[in-house]
């Protein structure tokens, strides 16, 4: 569990009204440096437009947002605007819309995994890939705080995981709070430190076990929700690398799940 300071960003009883409906309302929120909150709830429920009020990019109707003075934020949105036919290289997508240096940029892409992709063309990448390259390209800023609207989309599950334990690394080494987003408490990672659940106002929140066991997260998701963090409560003795290498516990590298001494690794 993440230490906690003081909060970041701070919301209290905030709501957001549009065209004489409640988009959301009374939501209580704080995210911290080292924490990491996720936002969970069906689709229309609310999620992105509470991370928009938490960072300034809505104003709230009602009750306030407060955030830390000079605070630095980086933002991944769930949607990004790009012209596919575009011939645009990792390396140029990394300085789309700011000035980064070919230094910063080089060291986010090795951070992240991806440094053999400069010179790939966006189009042409994986999801886990592209997630990857957003990831880079937000933290070149190292932001105090990380705002992540769903990062595993388009991502198998292997690739989720891969996807979370890089998060915490960054949140580990950059020192910084992470919000994220997700459509379901399925894919929300162990080292979560507090989910907030949503649909149009806080259902219920709290450590992920707690709230996978509330009836206000069963009434949203159904009966699957009794199991829905059993898949993170287990170990793996091996880790997928990009490109397909398989890292295993010792250490070796090898192009499939097994070793070459015939002894069995778990396939996942």
């Amino acid at each position: 569990m993440a230490q906690k300071s003081s909060a970041l960003i701070t919301l209290k009883n905030a709501g957001l009204n549009r065209g004489q409906r409640w988009i959301v309302r009374g939501v209580d929120l704080a995210v911290s440096r080292g924490e990491v909150v996720t936002l969970i709830g069906p689709n229309g429920a609310g999620k992105s437009t509470v991370a928009k009020i938490a960072i300034g990019l809505e104003r709230p109707d009602e009750g306030f947002a407060h955030r830390t003075t000079g605070l630095k934020i980086a933002y991944v949105p769930q949607k990004l605007s790009i012209d596919w036919t575009l011939p645009m290289t990792v390396a140029r997508f990394m300085s789309l819309t700011d000035r980064i240096s070919k230094r910063d940029a080089n060291e986010a892409l090795e951070r992240v995994g991806i440094p053999h992709l400069a010179q790939r063309e966006v189009r042409n990448l994986s999801g886990g890939e592209f997630q990857r390259a957003l990831l880079a390209r937000a933290i070149t800023r190292k932001p105090d705080l990380l705002v992540l609207d769903e990062p595993v989309q388009g991502v198998d599950f292997a690739g989720e995981i891969e996807l979370y334990d890089l998060i915490i690394e960054i949140r580990t080494s950059l020192d910084c709070g992470v919000l994220m987003i997700s459509h379901d408490l399925h894919v929300v990672m162990a080292e979560t430190d507090h989910v907030v659940c949503l649909n149009g106002h806080v259902c219920c929140q709290g450590h992920p076990h707690t709230v996978a066991e509330s009836r206000e997260y069963r009434a949203l998701f159904g009966d699957r929700a009794s199991k829905a963090l059993a898949v993170y409560e287990h170990n793996h003795d091996h880790a997928h690398l990009p490109g397909g290498i398989v890292q295993h516990l010792d250490g070796s590298l090898t192009e499939h799940c097994h070793l070459d001494d015939g002894h069995h690794r778990d396939p996942d």
